[in-house]
This record gives C-alpha cells, structure tokens and sequence, in this order.
C-alpha cells in the first residue's frame, strides 16, 4: 500500500526545519493495515480507560447536588430565584434515602476543587517516571488507585468535610499521572502521521466518559441513591485496570500478539524520530518558546473546560432550576459534542497532513485557534442570555463542542516538537 504522497521526505510530512525543529529526514514506511492492529487496540483501550477517568471525576459534580441539602444551598444562594421553576412534574418519586449534608456553596467549592490539588502534584514527575519505566503500569495504577478511593467516598463524606477533601485529593494523585504515561505510550506506538487519529481516538474517551456518567449518575440519583454512584464508577474502573494489564505493552517491541509487519512499521517510522539522548535539556526546554505556547494554550483552554466540567450541573440546578434527572442529561450534552468533535477533528487533521500536504505547523495553528476562540465567544455570549433555558443550553453546547479541535492542535503538538 503506497502513501498518498510519494514525494514527502520528511517522516512527519514536514519540509522545513521550522516545521518539524526535531525531526530528522528519512524515508517513509509503508502504512500497517488498521484491521487488527495493535495500535489501534492500544488506542481503543485508552479510550476506555479515559473514559473511566472522566467517569469518575465527574460523577461527584452530580452527586453532590443530591448530597446537599437543598435549604442550606438555597439560603446562601442569592440567584436562586431568578429563573423560574420550570421542571416537568416527575410521576416516579425521587428516591430520598440518601444522607444528606448541610454544606454551604464555599465547602462545595472546596470539595469539588480538592481534586485539582492532588491532580496537579503528580503531573511532572509522572512525565519523568513514564519516560523512564514505560507508562503502562503507571497509567493503569493510577487508574486502579482512583476506582478504590472512589469506592470509599460515601464513607469519607460520613467523616466529615476534611476526610471528603482528602480522599478526593488523593483521586487527583492517581489521575494525575494518566495524561503523562498515556504520552509516553504514543512515543513508542504512534506513526507520525496517525498521531492525530491514535490520540484523538484515546483521549476522545474522556469526553464520553463525560457524556455518560452525567446523565447516568443523575439517575442513579434519582430512582437509588447518590452512595451508588461511586460504588459503580469505581468498580467499573477495577474491571477495566484488569483489562489493561492483561492486554496492553509499553512498546511495540514487548507486544506478545503484534504482527512483525506492524511492529516494523511502527519501529520503522520513528526510527529518526527517538533521541538516544537520556539527560534531561531542561535549561533549552525552559527557554523553548513553543513550550511555553503549549503551556498557555493548556491553562487557558483547561480554565474554562474544568470549570464547566466542575460547575455546570451546579448551574443547572441552582440558576436554570432543572432537576436532577434533567440536569444530568443536559449537561451531558456540550460533552457529546465535544467527543464528536475530537474524533472527526483527528480524522481531518491527518488528512489534512498526508493526503493535502498542509504542514504540521499550519494544521496545529488553525486547530488550536479554532478551539480556543470559538469556545470563548459562546462561552461569554452565555453569560448575556439571562433566563433563556434553550439558548444557554445552546451557547454552552456550542461552546464545549468547538473545543474539540484543540485534541488536534496543541494537545498533541508535545509528540511534533519532543517526539522521544
């Protein structure tokens, strides 16, 4: 099977320094098939596996609505009645059996907040661990470790607020190191040019982890009790950790099952790519203009997408007055276009790169543009649109959803400019 561009020298499909500043010339191998294939595998169980990730960090979002009692949120709470009622009468009960807790909207804030503080701790040197040790076991334990603190939630909120606010911290620790092994990996599984397909494919998981696990924990709420929540996240995680080590390698070389024409090309195409270099350039990558460009396209974009992905079923409830089976569903909704978005962006992305010759650089530019102003026009639009349940809806969708091209522009521009 001949590449669709024939002429292309460099590996990456770049043909300037400036495009690809580490990448070396060399000829380009020959494309593995897609059916049965290792990668893809690969690519598909990090799927699942960030979809579990993203199930369990959200499902307290929901949860926690069903938590609180409703006059101790609703006496702090200055907006509440600004938007009429508006919820259909539900003939099926709303299931009260859970404990409720009399926490104001500055501790709900402080519970939903305590897992970015463990999630960030461990962000660097899960980088560091992975590039030494494979990710593998890192990502999968980090997994594992998430489910079984999920496990114990209902028991820690028992405790009080401080033992909530620490376990979840301790979730942010394990999922802390996800993103950077699942990096890892792609350095030694993903061709060049399928780099915007495999990790769109994996991280597009997240997104519908989201979409699911809203909606889902809102009825679980509703007709059982918020405890189950995490009693089914949780476990579901266990069961896909068991998968992962059981079927997962760290690089092709140590796949049991690969076929030797896959894993030649695999190995053939970022055999020009992979720095034989161990030490760290830590001074030239502090002084790297295109990290820093990565570094604050992520803060800006991750500013507004957790926020959203923190707060929104708050704000479905507490301001657009939607009960708790609505509000699961609806802010399901901006994620589904979101997960969409990812995939096709990453299908369009490598199309545009093998079979349109854009370059690397252009592609992530217009990408990354797209992804970042599109999001901040609808996103401010919502704020001016009052009660409008159908348009802040909308806005909110829309805006979620052109975040998506952002899996294919500075999301993955670490593996362009630092492949090894």
């Amino acid at each position: 099977m001949k590449s669709p561009v024939p002429d292309l020298a460099p590996s990456d499909g770049e043909e300037g320094e400036d495009r690809t500043p580490l990448l070396q010339r060399a000829p380009r191998a020959e494309t593995a098939p897609v059916c049965r294939s290792a990668r893809y595998n690969l690519a598909f169980l990090a799927f699942f596996g960030f979809f579990v990730l993203y199930s369990l960090r959200v499902n307290l979002s929901v949860a926690l609505v069903d938590m609180v009692d409703s006059n101790t949120t609703t006496a702090d709470n200055r907006t509440a009645n600004e938007c009429a009622e508006h919820s259909t009468p539900i003939k099926v009960l709303h299931n009260q059996t859970g404990k409720k807790y009399r926490w104001d909207a500055e501790t709900q804030g402080w519970i939903l907040g305590s897992f970015f503080y463990g999630y960030i701790i461990t962000q660097i040197p899960a980088g560091y661990v992975a590039s030494r040790s494979g990710g593998k076991l890192l990502l999968g334990f980090g997994v594992l470790g998430t489910s079984v603190f999920t496990l114990f939630t209902p028991l820690a909120a028992d405790f009080g607020v401080g033992a909530l606010i620490a376990l979840r911290a301790l979730e942010g620790l394990g999922e802390g190191v996800t993103f950077p092994a699942m990096h890892a990996m792609w350095s030694s599984w993903a061709p060049p040019l399928e780099r915007s397909k495999l990790l769109s494919i994996s991280y597009a998981g997240a997104q519908l982890g989201t979409v699911v696990s809203l909606p889902l924990s809102g009825i679980v709420c509703f007709y059982m009790n918020w405890t189950y929540v995490f009693y089914l996240f949780g476990i579901v995680g266990i069961i896909w950790f068991i998968l992962w080590i059981w079927l997962v390698s760290d690089t092709p070389e140590t796949h049991k099952t690969i076929s030797p024409y896959e894993k030649e090309y695999i190995l053939s195409s970022l055999r020009n790519q992979l720095s034989s270099q161990k030490s760290v350039p830590w001074v030239p990558m502090l002084k790297s203009l295109a990290l820093w460009a990565i570094v604050v396209a992520h803060f800006s974009y991750n500013w507004t997408f957790y926020t959203l992905l923190t707060l929104l079923p708050t704000y479905m409830k507490e301001v657009l007055r939607f009960n708790i089976q609505e509000n699961g569903f609806l802010s399901a909704v901006p994620y589904l276009g979101c997960w969409l978005c990812m995939i096709l962006s990453g299908q369009a992305a490598d199309n545009l790169r093998a079979k349109w010759n854009f370059s690397t650089l252009c592609v992530r530019r217009v990408f990354s543009l797209i992804g970042m102003i599109g999001p901040a026009v609808f996103l401010v639009a919502a704020g001016f649109i009052g009660c409008d349940y159908s348009l802040a809806v909308a806005f909110l969708t829309i805006s979620t959803t052109l975040g998506g091209f952002c899996s294919s522009g500075f999301s993955i521009n670490h593996l362009d400019i630092a492949p090894s």
